[in-house]
């Protein structure tokens, strides 16, 4: 087994290596599915023959271009999304065959129209509460209507058999990362947030899923051996915080670092946002109907477009308690409206639960690095 650093750099080169590695697949005749969202089922995709693969969507660079279209006060998130599309600067939209989106805010939503002008766009109706059975019915419909759509657009059948043993390798995906993200359990950290970060986007951009679950694991043992042989690679008085919010990227990596500075004192024990926590920690059910189990797993997921969206509070306390959090922060994107107005919901429910938290609202510009880096010192002094 490698040493922890010679991992890490193994991760960072195959993330790195990923554009390369799908246009291979693309030069293969093996459909490209570009995805933006959680809600997407990956499932699917996957029995269908397909590789599915996030697009980018957290750069600043084509935020200009994307302007030229949409207005200024729009979540960095879409215009970057189309931004990249639009400048045709994102290797995997490039060779993409196709994109899922969804209806999770009305930006995204409008932002499709535009996408299907330059790929074939397929967008998901998602119903905006989890209670009661028409939320079901509904997103199961979706669900069915998507696989059709699969089905007819790479000639394929998607079997109850090949969508079985779809789920099972995606929930071992879940499975090698939740016992990753679990080495926060331990009384002092192993990890920093920014190399959570990376093995997250490993899993996401490396496209042999064999390797990359060993890869993963390896590094969990390896992490776990060395602290049960007294190694203790972060500083056991670091402050832990717990990431709450909006998806972290590239250029929130700014985050990351103003919280984990020498001068600021703290340590990111844990993400609980879009792609991390929020979706690994509850598999799909492997003994129910392949498209029931797919339409319960989905439509729970914890995002702030559901209303109510009580299971989002649960998860967070649950993490905090697990990972032993000293303090909770929410990031926030300018103009993204569910997660804004919800942070006063987080906000109540945290505070009665006596755990300190603090919401940071930002955007993809590195403006704000000097302005955070003060806020987040000042929140862990008080912790």
């Amino acid at each position: 087994m490698h040493n922890i650093g010679e991992i890490i750099e193994k991760m960072r080169e195959g993330t790195a290596m990923g554009p390369v590695r799908v246009k291979e697949i693309k030069e293969r005749g093996i459909p490209v599915v570009g995805t933006y969202c959680t809600f997407t089922p990956w499932e699917l995709i996957n029995a269908a023959g397909g590789f599915p693969v996030s697009l980018c969507s957290t750069s600043e660079k084509p935020i200009a271009a994307a302007e030229k279209h949409l207005p200024r006060n729009l979540c960095p998130l879409i215009k970057s999304s189309y931004g990249f599309a639009l400048t045709d600067t994102c290797p995997y939209f490039h060779f993409c065959d196709m994109v899922i989106g969804e209806t999770t805010c009305d930006g995204k939503k409008k932002m499709y129209e535009y996408l299907g002008q330059m790929r074939h766009t397929h967008v998901m109706q998602l119903p905006q509460n989890v209670d009661g059975k028409n939320s079901m019915v509904l997103w199961k419909d979706e669900i069915l209507r998507l696989k059709s759509v699969l089905e007819a657009t790479f000639n394929t059948d998607i079997t109850n058999e090949k969508l079985s043993a779809s789920i099972k390798l995606r929930n071992r995906m879940h499975r090698t990362m939740m016992e990753f993200y679990d080495l926060s359990k331990l009384p002092c950290p192993v990890l920093t947030g920014k190399e959570i970060m990376l093995v997250s986007d490993y899993l996401k951009f490396s496209f042999d899923y064999e390797e990359a679950i060993k890869l993963v694991s390896d590094l969990t043992l390896k992490l776990k051996e060395n602290y049960d042989s007294g190694e203790r690679r972060i500083c056991p008085g670091a402050k832990r915080i717990l990431i709450t919010g909006c998806p972290m990227g590239k250029s929130l990596e700014k985050v990351a670092d103003a919280i984990e500075s020498r001068e600021t004192g703290g340590i990111i024990v844990g993400f609980e946002n879009c792609g991390n926590l929020k979706c690994s920690s509850s598999p799909v059910d492997e003994s129910s109907d392949p498209i029931d189990a797919i339409t319960e797993k989905y439509l729970n997921i914890p995002c702030s477009v559901m209303s109510p969206n009580t299971k989002r509070l649960e998860l967070i306390k649950k993490y905090v308690r697990e990972y032993r959090a000293e303090g909770v922060i929410d990031v926030i994107l300018q103009a993204c409206h569910t997660y804004a107005v919800e942070s006063h919901s987080v906000r109540e429910c945290l505070q009665e639960a006596e755990i300190p938290y603090m919401a940071a609202e930002t955007d993809y510009s590195q403006g704000d690095t000097g302005q955070l880096a003060t806020r987040f010192g000042a929140f862990i002094e008080m912790i």
